[in-house]
């Protein structure tokens, strides 16, 4: 069975990694070479346009910054739309926002394309192990073509409900990542102005209902060393949180969490630019405390 991946970025490649030994894979990237050079390394073939990797493909992937990007590989010379067989089924594994993905998702259908919407969590590590937990939206039928693809890079599945359902489980998910990163911030800062050591609090959040991911390992492995590695960008999380909101205003949802969230994780956006960690977030409320967490003091 031939398969299509699009998208060659940080998580793409690794996911798509799962794919080569098990399917007959074609791959396209914006940058061209980086197709050439994943070709090189496995069994897949390097596409000169979306087109030419859907075109026989019984399950192409996107995965790409935005829902927009993906919207944009359908049509103009080279585009997707024409492309596919009857029958095929796009997986769109980008954190994308729900309402684009409908719209996606009515062209297709209009050409006898299945859509699936299926973001993932885990990050560069769980891509590489295959581990990753992929949230979905679409119909059991269109989902169960996807799932034997899907299987070969995650190991939680879940089918969240209709289309758009997985992008908003994720951008839920990632609003919660964000308030808890800025929340934990906030009080970290509070504590070690008032004489505390953040090591020694995080020691007690950690066995306390407080706890969260971020309070066990993000801020341990990162914030007090400083390490801050370059695993998910802050630009994403800002674009991922937007869209919690977004959704939650669709639906007249009061939200005043998520709306306040989006708006602070705007602003670090603006503080630290486009290539910050999601992490690097707590150094804007070090900033306007003047203290540092960890490391040297």
């Amino acid at each position: 069975m031939k398969v299509a991946f699009l998208g060659l970025g940080a998580i793409g490649a690794p996911m798509a990694r799962h794919l080569a030994p098990e399917y007959t894979l074609s791959v396209w990237n914006r940058t061209a070479a980086r197709a050439t050079e994943f070709a090189k390394e496995s069994k897949a073939t390097a596409a000169s346009s979306p087109a030419d990797a859907v075109r026989g493909a019984s399950i192409a992937i996107t995965c790409l910054p935005t829902s927009r990007e993906v919207e944009s590989l359908l049509d103009g010379d080279g585009g997707m739309l024409d492309a596919f067989d009857r029958g095929a089924t796009l997986v769109d594994c980008t954190s994308g926002d729900p309402a684009t993905s409908r719209r996606i998702a009515a062209r297709l259908a209009e050409k006898g394309v299945g859509f699936v919407d299926a973001p993932v969590s885990g990050g560069v590590a769980g891509a590489m192990k295959g581990t990753l937990t992929i949230m979905c939206g679409g119909d059991e039928a269109t989902m169960a073509r996807a799932r034997p693809v899907l299987e070969a890079f995650g190991e939680k599945i879940v089918l969240c409900g209709p289309i758009g359902a997985g992008h908003a489980v994720k951008a839920v998910n990632q609003a919660m990542l964000g308030v808890h990163i800025w929340a934990l911030s906030e009080g970290l800062v509070a504590l070690q102005k008032a004489g505390v050591s953040p090591a020694t609090a995080l020691d007690v959040i950690n066995s306390s209902s407080g706890r969260s991911n971020t309070s066990m390992n993000l801020f341990p492995e990162r914030v007090l060393n400083r390490a801050f590695p370059r695993t998910f960008r802050l630009a994403l999380m800002d674009k991922d949180v937007r869209i919690a909101a977004d959704f939650a205003r669709e639906y007249g949802v009061a939200s005043p969490l998520l709306q306040l969230a989006s708006e602070l994780l705007r602003e670090a956006r603006r503080e630290l630019g486009e290539d910050a960690d999601h992490v690097e977030t707590v150094q804007v409320l070090e900033k306007w405390a003047g203290v540092t967490l960890g490391g040297k003091q």
